[in-house]
């Protein structure tokens, strides 16, 4: 009995079904780097434009997360597409190292600050942040991202903090650098100011309080016997009560309310009077707020004045538009307070406890004084309603306590002073998604002066010297040198000198007749060093600046944007990037954010271990990134089946490709059969789209049209029918080295342009299909090819596809019905008019192979019987097909048995046999 599975040219490749990724991707990135796959990427592109994309740092500080994840995946796949698509594209890996979570980390491990120098303490904090990097960056290169990660940037190393402190020195000699006494986030938790950036909202049960302050001189303007009442939600902050303010336009009411008169805005009266349940009210007086200025009232519990002032900040929103001001409690506040020439009084220390200048609550913790501030106004008849509310409140994003105003002594970086630049500078940016353009820019023209000094010790120092008349000194001599210094020692150099040691030789000072100096003691914003790091490393390192790109959560318009525009236009004029983009939060499937306490953290480390890491960055690549993500494991499961998918479908064209020679057996353009012609057409398609959607950041858009592609197009259509021609067919037909030819071209551009997105797993096909390049990585995507007839061609396909699925409608019919089994043990007999039968009897069509039936006939559908089945523009019958079933293609033939030496095989088979197979037994 003749084999005759021999003679069939099944699939032979070496790229096995099942990736097994947790343990094959470790061997590749092995590979990668003996290699050294990074450093050969950027000589073999080093003549090309550059592109840079400049990392955000995350901080040194525990496991990778999620959104770690998803970050630098996103960051990858870019810099990968750019370098196979003409540009030289570094990049450097940095980590933000300084700040409270580190302080905090050594504390809670039991080390003993108070018990050292602060230079000793700092020595911890550096070890502590270098092994986190080193936990960190092991885990980001198990997620397969490349870069120079031998020689990554650190905020703590000498030359990117000696370039932070060039950074301050510009900025202060351009006059934006100040030192003032102003109300700023204050965290007693943490015991430092805070900026804009280091606030986060959450929800705080606080009391509502309305306070009455009696008038006491009246200007004879309103009644000597009448009372102010204000609304306040911070009672704490009374004892700092210096003044009221009043809307210079808004019309007062003097109420009369029982014995008592009472001073309101007019349209807040009906809300004031219901809230204070005031049955019978009558207005005894009206009068403009700008007619109040400068009357006084009586500090309700100390012998003090309470000035009313009029400011254009007063709302008629809530309360009753008379406001409690109290200058060193709010930025409000000290604005009209100045304008008024009051003292900015703030007696709360760093730790959130009542000094000395609130008599009566002396060493009480702020929060805890609401309680008695409370009683004692009710104990003086000046409480006028009590109750407690819950709203949002900020806090310190670190410690994730509520943070106060205080008015203390801190240095500031002018904003105002180019306001304009800044804004000019976002307008000239390319945003992605747009939305961000508009979040940057009312972030930047609504924000305040930016507080950089911080009361903590693990930063890097401000770099301020103090003569003995207490003047500051910020000259480009000293900021010159102290910047040699910390790029020849580091900044710790600044804690264990004195301050006449870090001064120049010689450096005199008419403040210091005695040649004696001090130094600050504050450290900078940990903003500022990260801010800072388009000078400490695109500079530092001759890279390109302004980057390309810069790419972060959404959080970072009010962080890393905000702080590096601000430092890069107030010294350069321009914007340290030319593009930004940001992603959301990863959230889980209840679209809860995640959070150990909740339980609902997915770790990276166990996706990359049970699944790999191929896996992470498929999922990555399918999402809306610039919106919040939803993540669950059974999310990651419908990943790893597209995955399968992807990787089964390479499996199928390696495997139909491997007696392929392309230098030989290539089929030119214009030869192959026009169904050859539409699939080499539609990938040219798709490798447009794909580039596009890579171009534009669109991650989603490439895995979906691949996805798609290969679902659809190839699995569900050529490469099911290929079979019939690639198996059956002898090894050189004509028909099958079309196919060839575009599968081979197929699986070249796919490998290709899921690089970025599966490297492990195209590097693996890539070894497999041996080709010259070491790896897919040293390559670029193809460019698209476009033929003169691909417009014909797709409009007569898309007519085509359309009555196929027709057929298949049919074919799915008679399979329910019992009628047929199989596709190949069909007839199909089609009735169509004359547009559509043109279609499918033009020359070279043959839609028995495109319905994968054995036979196929079309007649005038004029001649349709009763029962054939209509399915739009056809009317079809479906019946057996006539003959016997060829042994070797399985498809029903009358010729079968024509041939004496090969009886059970149809006349193509058995003329591919005698032809190909003569020693076939």
């Amino acid at each position: 009995m003749v084999e005759y599975k021999k003679t069939l040219l099944m699939p032979k490749t070496d790229f096995p079904m099942r990736g097994n990724l947790p343990n094959n991707e470790p061997k590749m990135q092995e590979k990668w780097d003996a290699m050294d796959i990074d450093k050969l990427q950027l000589e073999r592109t080093k003549d090309r434009p550059h592109f840079v994309l400049h990392d955000g740092p995350p901080f040194a500080n525990g496991e990778i997360h999620l959104g770690h994840a998803m970050n630098k995946i996103l960051k990858d796949m870019i810099n990968r597409h750019r370098s196979m698509t003409g540009y030289h594209v570094p990049y450097v890996p940095g980590w933000d190292t300084h700040g409270l979570p580190i302080e905090q980390a050594l504390t809670n491990k039991g080390v003993k600050r108070k018990e050292m120098s602060i230079a000793e303490f700092r020595e911890l904090c550096e070890k502590y942040a270098m092994e986190q990097i080193e936990l960190q960056k092991g885990q980001f290169r198990r997620l397969g991202v490349r870069g120079d990660w031998d020689n990554p940037y650190i905020t703590l190393q000498p030359e990117v903090e000696a370039r932070q402190i060039e950074v301050f020195g510009k900025m202060a000699e351009k006059g934006y650098i100040y030192k003032g006494l102003k109300p700023v986030y204050w965290s007693p938790s943490s015991e430092s100011a805070l900026a804009e950036a280091e606030i986060e909202y959450q929800d705080k049960q606080s009391p509502s309080i309305y306070v009455s302050f009696a008038v006491k001189d009246a200007k004879d303007v309103v009644p000597a016997d009448a009372k102010f009442i204000i609304w306040t939600t911070t009672p704490w902050t009374l004892p700092a009560n210096l003044g009221i303010s009043v809307h210079p336009e808004f019309i007062y009411a003097v109420v009369q309310v029982a014995d008592t008169k009472f001073i309101v805005a007019k349209d807040l009266l009906d809300t004031v009077a219901k809230e204070l349940e005031w049955e019978n009210y009558e207005i005894v007086q009206e009068v403009k707020g700008q007619a109040l200025d400068r009357v006084v009232a009586q500090h309700p519990f100390y012998d003090r004045d309470s000035l009313v002032m009029v400011g254009e900040h007063v709302t008629i929103d809530a309360g009753t538009g008379c406001v409690h001001t109290a200058p060193g409690h709010g930025e409000d506040d000290y604005q009209i307070g100045k304008q008024y020439d009051l003292p900015i009084l703030s007696p709360v220390d760093n730790r959130g406890v009542f000094t000395e200048e609130a008599p009566g609550f002396e060493g009480i913790f702020y929060d805890n004084a609401n309680k008695l501030v409370t009683e004692k106004l009710e104990e003086l008849g000046a409480l006028e309603k009590l109750t407690f509310f819950t709203h949002s409140y900020p806090h310190d994003w670190r410690t994730k306590k509520p943070v106060i105003y205080r008015a203390t002594p801190q240095w500031f970086a002018s904003i105002d002073a180019f306001r304009d630049e800044l804004l000019t500078a976002v307008d000239n940016t390319t945003f992605t998604p747009a939305w961000g353009k508009t979040r940057l820019y009312n972030m930047i023209r609504d924000r305040g002066d930016w507080v950089i000094s911080r009361q903590r010790a693990w930063g890097v120092p401000i770099p301020i010297f103090y003569a003995e008349n207490e003047e500051p000194i910020i000259t480009p001599e000293t900021i010159a040198h102290v910047s040699q210094l910390f790029r020849e020692h580091g900044s710790n150099i600044w804690f264990k000198r004195e301050a006449k040691d870090l001064l120049p030789a010689g450096f005199t000072h008419e403040g210091s007749p005695n040649g004696k100096f001090t130094k600050e003691n504050d450290i900078m914003d940990v903003w500022f060093d990260s801010g800072s790091t388009h000078q400490g490393v695109l500079v530092e390192r001759g890279m390109k600046y302004p980057a390309d790109l810069y790419l972060e959560g959404s959080d970072q318009y009010r962080g890393w944007f905000n702080s590096s525009l601000i430092t890069s236009v107030a010294i350069n004029g321009v914007a340290p990037y030319k593009g930004l983009l940001s992603h959301g939060f990863t959230l889980d499937d209840k679209g809860r954010k995640m959070s150990k306490s909740l339980g609902n953290t997915i770790a990276p480390v166990k996706v990359m271990n049970q699944m790999g890491a191929d896996i992470l960055r498929l999922w990555a690549a399918s999402v809306d990134y610039t919106a919040d993500v939803r993540v669950s494991d059974a999310l990651f499961k419908q990943v790893s089946e597209v995955y399968r998918k992807i990787r089964n479908t390479f499996r199928f064209l390696h495997g139909n490709v491997t007696d392929f020679n392309e230098a030989t057996d290539r089929v030119a353009f214009a030869d192959l059969r026009e169904m050859d012609k539409y699939m080499y057409m539609r990938l040219q398609d798709v490798l447009k789209a794909v580039d596009a959607a890579y171009e534009r950041y669109d991650f989603a858009a490439v895995y979906h049209t691949v996805n798609n592609f290969v679902a659809v197009e190839l699995s569900s259509f050529y490469l099911d029918i290929a079979k019939d021609v690639v198996y059956i067919e002898g090894y050189d037909n004509a028909a099958r080295r079309a196919m060839q030819t575009v599968m081979y071209d197929t699986l070249m551009t796919l490998v290709k342009v899921l690089t970025p997105i599966i490297p492990h797993t195209t590097d693996e096909l890539w070894a497999v299909m041996g080709m010259e390049e070491a790896s897919v990585q040293l390559t670029d995507f193809p460019a698209p090819v476009e033929h003169e007839v691909f417009t014909e061609l797709r409009a007569k396909w898309e007519n085509v596809i359309a009555l196929r699925d027709e057929v298949l409608k049919a074919l799915e019919e008679a399979r329910n019905a019992k009628t047929i089994g199989k596709s190949l043990e069909a007839k199909v007999t089609v009735y169509a008019d004359s547009d559509e039968a043109a279609i499918l009897t033009s020359a070279g069509m043959n839609f028995a192979e495109l319905c994968i039936v054995s036979d196929f006939v079309t007649l005038d559908k004029a001649q349709a019987p009763a029962e054939a089945l209509a399915t739009g523009k056809l009317a079809i019958v479906v019946t057996k097909a006539e003959g016997e079933k060829c042994e070797r293609c399985w498809s029903i033939s009358e010729t079968v048995g024509e041939s004496e030496a090969h009886p059970t095989l149809c006349k193509r088979c058995a003329d591919v046999v005698e032809n190909y197979y003569t020693d076939v037994e």
